[in-house]
């Protein structure tokens, strides 16, 4: 059954210029991706909607992917971001979408807020149904006290977030991995852009 806030933010979307496709199942998202994406470079952003997803096996076996958390033995992770932001194809998650259709990232290293605002040919963003908040304030919100501090957590990074686990505390850790704020109010210009919703719970 199809959330019926995916259809109001797939409407919002569509008006902004996007193209959008939901999925019941990150399994249904996972086929159709590997049925769209054949025989070309492709970049990933840091995610654990991707790892969830189990994309970067199904890509990698007809396509060549670039993603730091699946580093290459001949390439340093510099080099390997560097490469996934320069490909053909960019793919990555969200930390927040809200129905209004305002995409929230928060980045560290700022290679994924950068390739999803410019240089690939053709951008995928997955986004899970608990990505999703009612309005831009609520998706700010949720970027910076919800996701970032589960993914310092994650990283084990000695931040407040990561200790206490719940909120941002705007810290001036050298550890703090909230450094770019990324905040698309409707598509880049020049970029083929899909969005994938998934009707489950996916990543942060």
């Amino acid at each position: 059954m199809i959330c019926m806030d995916f259809i109001n933010l797939k409407n919002n979307l569509e008006a902004k210029g996007y193209a959008v496709s939901i999925f019941d199942s990150k399994e249904d998202a996972t086929e159709y991706l590997n049925r769209q994406i054949d025989g070309l470079v492709v970049g990933f952003g840091g995610s654990m909607t991707l790892h969830e997803m189990g994309l970067y096996p199904k890509l990698s076996t007809h396509n060549t992917v670039f993603w730091h958390d699946e580093k290459p033995e001949d390439m340093t992770i510099l080099e390997t971001r560097m490469a996934a932001t320069r490909a053909q194809v960019y793919i990555s998650s969200v930390n927040a979408i809200s129905e209004n259709g305002e995409i929230v990232n928060i980045d560290n290293t700022g290679n994924r807020v950068a390739a999803l605002s410019y240089g690939p040919e053709i951008v995928y963003v997955v986004v899970g149904a608990n990505k999703v908040a009612r309005d831009y304030e609520s998706a700010l919100y949720r970027a910076r006290n919800i996701a970032a501090p589960l993914n310092a957590k994650r990283l084990q990074r000695k931040t407040p977030c990561a200790i206490h686990g719940d909120k941002c505390y705007d810290c001036n850790s050298p550890e703090r991995i909230c450094r770019n704020l990324s905040v698309l109010w409707t598509k880049p210009v020049g970029m083929s852009y899909e969005i994938l919703l998934i009707n489950e719970n996916l990543g942060y």
